[in-house]
């Protein structure tokens, strides 16, 4: 068995030491999500802490770690006697893999026996693994959304239930959800993301002498993994006990009224949705006081439990920064602090320092530009004049507010990634037939299998009541849902569509339909072209965060070499196809339609546009033309590219739900 790193021996990040150690002393916080850049420790520190957990009791020879105690009275293999003697072993740490099946994370009924012999052959999954323990999963946000809904399921019943046509087992699932995540590959599900108690964000040092020390450490541990755990076993027992006299002083940790109003006050200060915000804040306060020794919640703790527990809830969107804003954290502790909750008041160090104040959760900065950054707006940007400055750039335009948008999907029925976007074949969803399982069988059709079974009853022997079944008469359910798609953006940034006006609601279009991608799984790619050549701003990725910092830092200007964004997009999906070849793709192009950029523009771009026509790609042109005299070029590349246009405007309008109609009937 390999050593595990000791946890006490991780350099730095305190933040997410301290969160995992207050969710060993009080499980009940609701675990934690470590949300940082690779290489971070986040795994390490994770695994590291399952060996400062106190050993397990539990009932000997029960798969779902049943406590001797209070064994659970449904237990798939109980019933077990109460308050007989029980065996001990240590705290489990279970892994669910990003790619594992539903039948591996809930476990597996054996459909046939049910069937044909009335017996519940059960195999317990990973949640029945997890009971009592910590239930760990590296790139929680690449999680498919069936797992996601399963585990949100089992975390807020503490069970979980396997069914599978009126036959169901159900056993307990209470387990510490500990998650690392990062950023730049997509975000979580709101509603997965409310379920982790405490989240902490984690970057590496930049301080030199810090780094040397973490590739000391590492290296003397790869050397000799038993040799290094043994120079820091003395700092692993004292924490081992800390965290065992921490869990029984927790109970006689009182938390007064004073203390309450301050944990309401702050999370109505920060709009937080619900009131899990304040339990969760409550729960931490106790355990920080138990872990600090003492038997009063202070103001102090209050505060550390905030900086903990409100960041992932307070944001909105996905483009809205993480973190809370501490200057107003610290008013709103101020002036809610009474007798039984000293203001405790922590020294700000730094409160001031830079822009912001380092509350990192204020509000946008006001658009500033230098004296001449009104030049976007003057009569001579037009099409091929370049701005001020050589190369026609501006200052970056900031985008105009979201809005919501209705679907854009892709034609067809697909079979790629689950999502909410565009049909496809998918293990969840409403049924639309039955076939024979290829594999394992996961969803049964009844109907389609004793249909199968039917005939064969008397050449089978059948007497009684029972149903002869066999594996040949065993019917999948064939289903279809909705898929993820790769929503591929090719934005025209030239001097055409420079005007600042224009390009502000150019990007609030795009940023709404980043948003709207965001919420429906989709990968998000970004094309961008100017002057005389065309960037790929932001290779496929699934972190719309990403797409829209690079929008807001877009410039602007020069020529339109239309057929060199439509070009580099054609390649961008042609490497996509390689890498995820079941996933769809849909194309948006942001344009007015122009060409000027190199020889012959326009009939580069008609040839360069039916070259997705060919391939079946779906399209759609969002016509940024304005003013009273339209050329209609707009709505001519779209029809080129075997797609449709649709204006600025209209992109907020019902009329929208019927662009998807005419995209489907062009391509049929």
């Amino acid at each position: 068995m390999t050593t595990p790193f000791p946890f006490t021996a991780v350099v730095g990040q305190d933040d997410l030491r301290l969160a995992l150690l207050l969710n060993a002393v009080s499980p009940s916080v609701g675990g934690v999500l470590v949300r940082g850049e690779k290489g971070t420790a986040k795994s390490t520190a994770v695994r590291a802490l399952t060996s400062l957990l106190p050993e397990v009791a539990v009932v000997p020879g029960c798969r779902f770690s049943c406590a001797p105690l209070s064994p659970d009275p449904g237990c798939p293999d109980g019933p077990h006697e109460g308050g007989g003697g029980g065996a001990s072993r240590p705290a489990r740490m279970v892994e669910l893999p990003v790619g594992a099946s539903e039948d591996r994370l809930v476990g597996a009924l054996d459909i046939e026996r049910a069937l044909a012999e009335g017996v519940k052959a059960f195999e317990p999954g990973l949640l029945a693994a997890a009971h009592r323990g910590i239930l760990y999963v590296d790139e929680v946000n690449l999680l498919h959304d069936h797992l996601v809904d399963l585990l949100l399921d089992a975390a807020a019943m503490g069970a979980s239930y396997v069914e599978r046509e009126g036959v169901s087992v159900r056993h307990a699932a209470r387990f510490l959800l500990v998650g690392t995540m990062n950023p730049e590959e997509g975000e979580l599900r709101p509603q997965l993301l409310d379920r982790f108690g405490l989240t902490v964000e984690v970057s590496a040092s930049r301080e030199p002498d810090e780094r040397v020390e973490v590739v000391r450490r590492r290296l003397a541990y790869d050397d000799d993994p038993a040799a290094f755990a043994a120079r820091w076993a003395d700092e692993e027992a004292a924490v081992r006990q800390r965290i065992v006299a921490a869990r029984e002083l927790l109970p006689s940790v009182r938390l007064g009224d004073g203390a309450l109003r301050q944990i309401a006050a702050t999370c109505a200060a920060f709009e937080v949705d619900g009131m899990r915000a304040d339990i969760v804040m409550a729960r931490t306060a106790t355990a920080l006081a138990a872990w600090a020794g003492r038997t009063d919640v202070l103001a102090e703790d209050v505060r550390q439990a905030a900086l903990l527990a409100l960041p992932h809830r307070r944001r909105r969107n996905p483009f809205d920064a993480p973190g809370l804003d501490e200057d107003k954290l610290d008013r709103t502790l101020e002036e809610f602090s009474g007798d039984d909750a000293p203001d405790n008041d922590p020294d700000p160090d730094g409160d001031g320092d830079g822009p912001g104040g380092g509350g990192g959760g204020g509000q946008p900065e006001p658009d500033e530009g230098p004296a001449g950054d009104g030049a976007g707006a003057r009569p001579e940007e037009a099409e091929g004049a370049p701005a001020p400055g050589g190369g026609g750039e501006q200052s970056p335009v900031r985008a105009a507010e979201p809005f919501r948008t209705k679907v854009l999907s892709v034609p067809g029925i697909g079979e790629g990634a689950a999502g909410r976007r565009s049909r496809a074949r998918t293990e969840h969803g409403r049924t639309t037939g039955a076939h024979r399982p290829r594999g394992a069988l996961t969803k049964l059709h009844l109907a389609a299998t004793v249909q199968a079974a039917a005939p064969h009853q008397r050449a089978r022997g059948r007497s009684g009541r029972g149903l002869v079944v066999r594996r040949d008469d065993l019917r999948q359910a064939a289903r279809e849902g909705r898929e993820g798609n790769l929503v591929l953006f090719v934005v025209d940034a030239s001097g055409s569509m420079a005007a600042r006006q224009r390009m502000s609601a150019v990007k609030g279009a795009v940023l709404s339909l980043l948003l709207d991608a965001y919420q429906r799984r989709d990968k998000v790619g970004l094309v961008t072209f100017r002057g005389s050549a065309a960037d790929v701003a932001l290779p496929p990725t699934s972190s719309v965060d990403a797409a829209a910092a690079r929008l807001e830092s877009l410039p602007t200007g020069g020529r339109t070499p239309l057929a060199a964004g439509l070009l580099k997009a054609h390649d961008v999906l042609r490497v996509e196809r390689l890498r995820d070849p079941a996933r769809r793709a849909l194309v948006v192009v942001v344009t007015d339609g122009r060409a000027t950029g190199g020889p012959e523009p326009v009939a580069l771009a008609s040839r360069a546009a039916r070259l997705f026509a060919a391939e079946g790609v779906a399209s759609v042109v969002v016509d940024c033309e304005s003013g009273p005299v339209r050329l209609g070029l707009a709505g001519r590349l779209a029809g080129e590219l075997g797609g449709t246009a649709v204006t600025l405007d209209e992109l907020r309008a019902d009329s929208i739900a019927g662009l998807v109609k005419d995209v489907q009937r062009r391509a049929a």
